[in-house]
């Protein structure tokens, strides 16, 4: 016959297992699919990334990263989306500079502290493209054409206030010229329109560019110093001293996701982002990994808020409707 002892250790024992049993269905992760939401249509460079991640963390996981895109409202609609989703880690978001900026000015879902911050993905450069057709060659050409006739080129962009706006705006303050801005919705539909002559110029992130390839002319980029990601394309810098702008990718979850979880997410991004394979893949589109704890992409965030707040504030910039046909 059991003594009473006997079954207080089995008690003991049965307890543990159980609880040791939660434990690890609770440390399951993920369980069913996850969703990477994506501010750009299909193609656009946020859009390329994504999925490049998203092939990789599938592998990781054993489950399938299905990349959600919710374009408009320059990222406000997925930030939106995103806050609306459960913290259990199965919804992310794949975020950069024109999301920051948007949400900012918005005052409305902004990344630095609405969000818990996964990781910085990835690193670009924009390049200044324009209509094959017009005679410019150089970013010297460019000014002095655009000089030449103030008021009548037109310029297209990711939205009012994105990244691809502030690069023609900065070079527009830094060089004296004006332009005219119409802002888009998507990549494609600034492509269509580039290449029938609607606009003349464009400023897309460097993973954007394999869809411009023959269809534009490629004037420079906007890191400072020449880059293997975009060959024989000279900085803007050379020709417009001082210009510089910087692209990134992060990733993010819903506000009140477990610290652990994010830790537990963070590890397997930067585990697939030293993968040399997706290292590869990344920079054929332009884009180079980083990888980066949940405290320094919360940092840089910050960093970064400072920035563009300062940049708002002294613009007076007001949210212009985006052209939609």
């Amino acid at each position: 016959m059991r003594s009473k002892k006997s079954n207080v250790v089995l008690l003991v024992l049965l307890a543990f297992c159980a609880g040791a049993s939660a434990a690890q269905k609770q440390e399951a992760f993920p369980t069913r699919p996850v969703r990477m939401i994506v501010a750009n249509t299909p193609g656009a460079a946020p859009d390329v990334v994504a999925r490049l991640v998203a092939a990789k963390l599938t592998e990781v996981w054993g489950q399938q990263i299905v990349v959600d895109n919710r374009p408009g409202a320059t990222g406000l609609i997925a930030a939106e989306t995103l806050a609306r989703a459960a913290p259990d880690g199965h919804t992310l978001w794949l975020n950069t500079m024109t999301q920051l900026i948007a949400t900012l000015q918005a005052q409305r879902h902004m990344l630095a502290k609405d969000f818990e911050s996964i990781s910085l993905v990835a690193s670009t450069p924009f390049v200044i493209v324009v209509n094959q057709s017009l005679p410019i060659k150089s970013i010297a050409d460019f000014v002095a054409y655009a000089k030449a006739r103030p008021g009548q080129l037109i310029y297209g962009s990711g939205g009012q206030w994105g990244s691809s706006h502030l690069c023609m705006e900065a070079l527009s303050a830094m060089t004296g010229i004006s332009m005219v801005h119409v802002p888009y919705k998507s990549t494609t539909q600034s492509l269509t329109d580039i290449v029938a002559g609607r606009i003349h110029t464009y400023c897309p992130a460097a993973p954007s560019l394999p869809m411009f390839v023959g269809k534009v002319r490629t004037l420079g980029i906007t890191y400072q110093k020449p880059t293997p990601l975009v060959p024989g394309v000279p900085p803007v810098s050379d020709t417009v001293a001082g210009f510089e702008l910087l692209g990134w990718y992060g990733m993010q979850a819903p506000l009140k996701t477990p610290k652990a979880l994010v830790a537990r997410i963070n590890a397997d991004v930067v585990t697939a982002l030293r993968d040399p394979e997706l290292q590869e893949r990344l920079f054929k589109v332009g884009a180079e990994a980083v990888g980066s704890s949940p405290e320094a992409f919360a940092v840089f965030l910050r960093k970064e808020t400072g920035r563009w707040d300062k940049v708002l504030k002294e613009t007076g910039g007001t949210r212009l409707p985006q052209r939609t046909d």
